[in-house]
C-alpha cells in the first residue's frame, strides 16, 4: 500500500469510528443492535471484540453471533489481545488470536497496550507476523501514545492517544513531526469522559488521526459504552 503524498492537507471530514464496546451482548443488547444497524452507514471503521479480556476460555455463541452480523455488514473485527506492554510472553498473545479466530472468525486483531519503546520492535514484529499468519487483515497496536516511528510498519493503524477527555482537550495539539510523512488514516485516538457536545471529532482530525472513539464511559470501565457518533444514529 502507498501512502498518500504527506504534504497534502488532509481532507475535512470526521475520523471514522474504531468501537471497542466491551459489553456482553446478553448485558447490553441495545448497544449491540446499534451498533449493528450503524455498521453499514460507513462510519465505522472497526469493531473491537473483548468477551474476557481477550477470547475467554470457551466460546461464547453470543460473542459469536454479533460478530457474525458485523462481518456480514462489512465491518472488520478485530480480536482483542493484552500485550502489557511487551511484558506477555509471545505464545500467550498468539493463543489469543487463534482462539479469536477459530472461535469468533475474527478478521483482525487489536494488540492493547503495546509498548512505545524502540527496544521492543522486534517482539512486536513477531507478533505481527503471527497476527497476520492468524488471519489479521487489519492490525491495530494500542500505544496510547505516540510510539516510536518504526511501529508504523507493522500494523494499518496504531492508536496514538487513549485517555480522558481533560488530557485530550489539553494535550498539545500538534503530533510529533514524523506523523507528516504518514497520512491520518493510519492513526487513532480513544477518548473517554467526553461531555456531550466536546469537539472530540474535530480535535482527532484537528490532530492528523483519521480514526477516533469519542465515549461518555467513565472511571475503571469506560468502553462499555457507545461512542456520541452511534448513539446519534437512532
Amino acid at each position: 500500500m502507498t501512502d498518500p503524498d504527506p504534504r497534502r492537507p488532509a481532507e475535512k471530514k470526521d475520523p471514522m469510528l474504531l468501537v471497542p464496546l466491551y459489553e456482553h451482548p446478553a448485558d447490553r443488547p441495545e448497544a449491540w443492535e446499534r451498533l449493528i444497524r450503524s455498521a453499514g452507514a460507513g462510519l465505522v471503521h472497526s469493531v473491537v471484540l473483548n468477551p474476557d479480556s481477550g477470547p475467554g476460555t470457551a466460546p461464547d455463541e453470543r460473542f459469536a453471533a454479533v460478530a457474525a452480523r458485523l462481518k456480514d455488514a462489512g465491518v472488520p473485527v478485530l480480536g482483542y489481545a493484552d500485550t502489557d506492554y511487551g511484558r506477555r510472553p509471545h505464545a500467550a498473545v498468539v493463543q489469543d488470536l487463534l482462539r479469536h479466530r477459530d472461535w469468533y472468525a475474527t478478521d483482525g486483531a487489536f494488540l492493547d497496550q503495546a509498548s512505545a519503546d524502540p527496544a521492543l520492535l522486534p517482539h512486536y514484529g513477531r507478533l505481527a507476523v503471527a497476527a497476520r499468519a492468524a488471519g489479521a487483515r487489519t492490525l491495530v497496536l494500542n500505544h496510547g501514545v505516540h510510539p516510536h516511528p518504526g511501529y508504523v510498519p507493522l500494523a494499518d493503524l496504531l492508536v496514538t492517544f487513549e485517555g480522558p477527555w481533560d488530557a485530550y482537550r489539553d494535550a498539545a495539539a500538534a503530533p510529533p513531526s514524523w506523523t507528516a510523512d504518514h497520512p491520518p488514516q493510519r492513526f487513532c485516538h480513544l477518548v473517554y469522559a467526553v461531555p456531550p457536545g466536546a469537539p472530540a471529532a474535530e480535535l482527532a482530525a484537528e490532530r492528523r488521526a483519521a480514526v477516533h472513539c469519542a465515549v461518555p464511559g467513565t472511571g475503571a470501565h469506560p468502553w462499555g459504552t457507545l461512542p456520541y457518533a452511534l448513539e446519534a444514529t437512532g
